[in-house]
């Protein structure tokens, strides 16, 4: 390998990549370098980046994510930690299904496929993976244990099964998650989508949610605008169970409510189509029958509730309220659904946007309960100056009544009408305020509000306090194929029957036909046919697959205990929790919070030791780039990928114009958007490796953006980055050839080199390590090799110094560029090892310490000079220094020095008239 280095130094053309990024790989290989085992002797580093769906190529987002992680792994473990860095895949879920009807191949097959190529793929980038705890979840030696703790839950009550409304595709005969319905259609099969209550698993992440919720205080390292999102998602809140009567039926109608200071303005009760009192009313009402078939139409999703059209029908049913003990209508409701809380809401139109929809459509009353401070200041006005004592009841009836010509211009009556018409015409006012038109509660804020009705609710016992929590149980059953099987045996004698450990794992048959329209298991009798193992009597194992979350929340416990017989074993606790994990904002909510969930279930099982799976937390921002498109004749647009376009720019560098290479015509700019398929603006990464070599595509991942912010992909920048890495080589390979000359050389400029060595030294540790700026770290590193080409002090000591400097810069760009690293490694005369191994350079205080420093010098705001003065120097002697400048000095003949400001060590600015 020394021979096929030295050659590429003597090449025309210097450093050959692809030769320099073979080599190093070949070692890394042939010296297993980054297999890892437990060492209590040295502190642990677990470095994680989320695991990729194996969808047959890498994309530039997969690129820069594992860059990241690559770079926090090597740079810690060149400060000497045992360092876990593993690799695995996301292997089931509907893609793959997708996939395979497409490409008429069973699932199975298109995936392991897809693993081998990608699996390559990351090896050619150089990551520093244990390749042997490699998991792929799609194995049943992965997926047996997740069938075990599923098995194990059920006993401790933590899962159940019960009815749930999905969205149901009638001609794929397939539930679809709500992402898959499109303006109410099924995405594939273009079939309206139905409601549909069939039976459903479920974990109970609920019975966590208080413990989740604490949880998020104790992870500083994560960003707070994923906590945020989760506490969002969690949705603690307080609230009131609501107790209305029915008239005419024994069973009365409970609702939850945050807001029981708007209970005076409910108009009416809305129920879901499912709901006991709709399914009794449409009984007898064929019009009420058909619109609840009617409801089943559409899905599911909270998005999709919020935007469609209200739509309603009265059951010709009255609830009573429960405070005042007026009649309100009880209407089936296309925005409620059965499995969301009791069923039923209070409408309240004037404080509920969604209310006041539906008020507006059936003109239901729109009552104003509450108002700001502004409006209910002007209540007390109206009612001072109606004699009326401070009764805004007795105002209101003035308003209504007729009552108010003598305040005809009054601001008070203008303030009360104008929010008043805003509610009925405009729309619901939704803050929190002070009661008006409330009776008992009238001008109550909404603390003393909630308190007072719900003493008052609690004492009759029709209410009752409760924590409500947005969040709801999570949801694991599938009705699809390519998923781990769900670990039950239905019994007709003995009901739902977990699985017994000794028969696990349920083996997902794969070398089967797959249409995509049943899944082959729940097709074949064979394979669904079993016995029960309570009574030994005939039974039939569970068709539905789990929700791929389900291998995506615990995949980084396994990486740690690799062929364990267990879930995990006690190198778990030596691992984990993850140091660090890397991933996309957009896994912000579910995954994350399973991922936190599963860890507790598997602490409460005793397989870990610790509350939270991952200390810190990296959400890399995305890959963007420019987009290109043509309109057609018939509305649709052609999308060009950037590689086929030729741009223009002005001398801001901004495009202007841009033509597609192939005929010379001119295309759309559409702006920068992530890379994606359907605007057909991706990159491969394989293309730019082949061009300019790993390395390269590495360090321009890392250097064109902070890595929390969005990356614009520009193949100039990327030019840059090779020629900086070409740079270095000629450079070292220059170095690496050069023999000393006689002579003490220039002392000063190896004094000025080697402070601005340190000093880079102390930036790139502290901006990978502390900040995770790597960025900035890359800028660093290119102003010192700019200033190593400066430096031409030939002596002996000026050899011995770039020796110093060279070793080091090798050290610190290592983490980003490991390739040509561990080949210039070799040219400074390290031998074949590994740079990791040889740690990180040492900041040497001593050359930190200047002997002078260098000051701006302003006059009147102005830069006039800049001077160097002693580190010693009083302010007085750089003041006077500043001022015996020729330039300075001309600049204050004939003025008068009215102050002088010294900032020591940064500037002097003289203010002078």
């Amino acid at each position: 390998m020394q021979d096929t280095h030295d050659q590429g130094m003597r090449d025309p053309g210097g450093y050959a990549p692809d030769a320099v990024e073979t080599a190093a790989q070949r070692f890394w290989q042939d010296t297993r370098a980054f297999e890892v085992t437990e060492d209590a002797g040295k502190p642990k580093f677990y470095c994680l980046s989320m695991l990729p769906y194996p969808s047959g190529a890498l994309h530039m987002g997969h690129v820069r994510n594992y860059t990241i992680g690559d770079v926090i792994s090597r740079f810690q473990r060149q400060q000497g930690k045992n360092v876990l860095q593993p690799m695995g895949w996301d292997a089931f879920g509907l893609p793959a299904e997708n996939a395979a009807i497409k490409n008429k191949t069973a699932p199975a097959k298109w995936t392991y496929k897809n693993i081998e190529h990608m699996r390559e793929q990351l090896k050619r980038m150089g990551f520093a993976y244990d390749w042997t705890r490699e998991v792929t979840t799609c194995r049943p030696e992965y997926y047996r244990w997740e069938q075990q703790m599923f098995t194990r839950l059920m006993k401790k009550g933590l899962v159940y099964r019960k009815n749930s409304v999905v969205n149901w595709d009638p001609v794929d005969q397939t539930v679809l998650a709500n992402e898959q319905v499109i303006d109410g259609k099924g995405w594939r099969s273009g079939a309206t989508v139905e409601k549909r209550e069939i039976p459903q698993w479920f974990l109970k992440i609920t019975a966590y949610a208080q413990e989740l919720l604490d949880g998020l205080d104790t992870l500083p390292g994560w960003p707070d605008a994923v906590k945020t999102m989760q506490r969002n998602w969690l949705g603690r809140s307080q609230g009131l169970d609501i107790t209305f009567d029915v008239e005419g039926q024994a069973e009365p109608l409970t609702v939850f409510t945050t807001r029981p200071d708007t209970l005076m303005g409910v108009s009416y009760v809305a129920v879901a189509a499912e709901h006991p009192i709709a399914v009794r009313a449409a009984e007898s009402d064929a019009g009420l029958a058909a619109f609840i078939e009617s409801c089943k139409s559409g899905g599911v999703s909270e998005a999709e509730l919020e935007t469609q059209e209200k739509r309603g029908y009265y059951t010709g049913v009255d609830a009573i309220h429960p405070i005042t003990g007026e009649k309100v209508p009880v209407w089936v409701a296309n925005f409620v659904l059965m499995g969301y809380g009791t069923g039923a809401v209070m409408a309240v139109p004037g404080h509920d946007q969604r209310d006041w929809e539906f008020a507006q459509a059936y003109s239901l009353p729109i009552r104003m309960v509450v108002v700001d401070r502004g409006v209910l200041d002007a209540l007390a006005e109206m009612a001072r100056d109606l004699g009326n004592g401070e009764s805004a009841d007795a105002t209101q009836n003035a308003l209504d009544g007729g009552q108010t010509d003598a305040y005809a211009t009054s601001a008070a009556v203008e303030t009360v009408r104008s929010f008043e018409s805003d509610i009925q015409q405009v729309g619901a006012y939704n803050e929190h305020g002070y009661l008006v038109n409330s009776g008992d509660f009238d001008g109550l804020d909404f603390d003393a509000a909630f308190e007072a009705i719900a003493s008052r609710l609690e004492a009759a016992g029709r209410g009752a306090r409760r924590v409500n929590w947005r969040i709801r149980d999570w949801g694991v059953s599938r009705q699809r194929y390519w998923g781990c099987p769900i670990p039950v045996i239905y019994c007709p004698t003995c009901d739902a029957v977990p699985v017994p450990e000794d028969q696990l794992p349920v083996v997902l048959p794969e070398d089967v036909a797959f249409s995509g329209v049943q899944s082959p298991i729940k097709a074949d009798p064979a394979w669904r046919k079993t016995t029960c193992p309570s009574c030994g009597g005939p039974a039939e194992r569970e068709t539905d697959t789990f929700d791929t979350f389900m291998e995506s929340s615990w995949y980084y416990a396994r990486y740690t205990s690799p062929g364990a017989d267990a879930q995990v074993d006690e190198r778990a606790n030596y691992w984990t929790p993850v140091d660090q994990y890397i991933g996309g904002i957009e896994h912000a909510i579910l995954h994350l919070l399973y991922f936190r969930f599963y860890h507790k279930l598997m602490r409460d099982e005793g397989l870990v030791n610790s509350d939270e799976p991952a200390t810190n937390l990296l959400c890399q921002g995305m890959v963007i780039a420019e987009t290109y498109f043509r309109k057609e004749d018939d509305g649709s647009s052609t999308w060009f990928n950037p590689a086929d376009v030729d741009v223009q720019r002005d001398e801001r560098g901004r495009i202007v114009g841009a033509t597609l290479r192939d005929d010379g015509r001119p295309v759309e700019i559409g702006g920068t958007e992530k890379m994606s398929k359907s605007k057909n603006n991706g990159v491969d990464p394989q293309a730019m490796i082949a061009r300019y070599g790993a390395d390269t595509v590495r360090l321009f991942s890392m250097f064109a953006a902070p890595a929390d912010q969005s990356l614009e992909w520009n193949e100039a920048g990327v030019e840059g980055m090779a020629r900086f890495l070409r740079r270095l080589w000629r450079d070292v390979a220059a170095h690496a050839e050069s023999r000393p000359e006689a002579g003490e050389g220039d002392v000063l400029a190896r004094k000025t080199l080697r402070r601005q060595l340190h000093e880079t030294i102390q930036k790139v540790t502290d901006d990978i390590g502390r900040r995770q700026s790597f960025n900035t770290a890359i800028a660093a590193l290119m102003e010192l090799l700019n200033a190593l080409g400066r430096f031409d002090d030939a002596s002996a000591d000026g050899r011995a110094l770039r020796q110093e400097a060279f070793t080091a810069v090798v050290q610190l760009i290592n983490p980003f560029t490991p390739h040509i690293a561990h080949a210039l490694w070799q040219t400074l005369g390290h031998g074949e090892t590994l740079v990791e191994d040889a740690g990180w350079p040492a900041v040497d205080t001593t050359a930190l310490v200047r002997d002078s420093l260098t000051y701006a010098v302003q006059v009147n705001g102005k830069l006039r000079a800049t001077i160097e003065v002693p580190a010693a120097a009083s302010k007085d002697e750089a003041e006077a220094l500043a001022r015996s400048v020729p330039q300075v000095a001309a600049q204050l003949e004939g003025l008068t020095v009215r102050k002088v400001i010294v900032v020591p060590g940064k500037i002097v600015n003289i203010v002078a008239g």
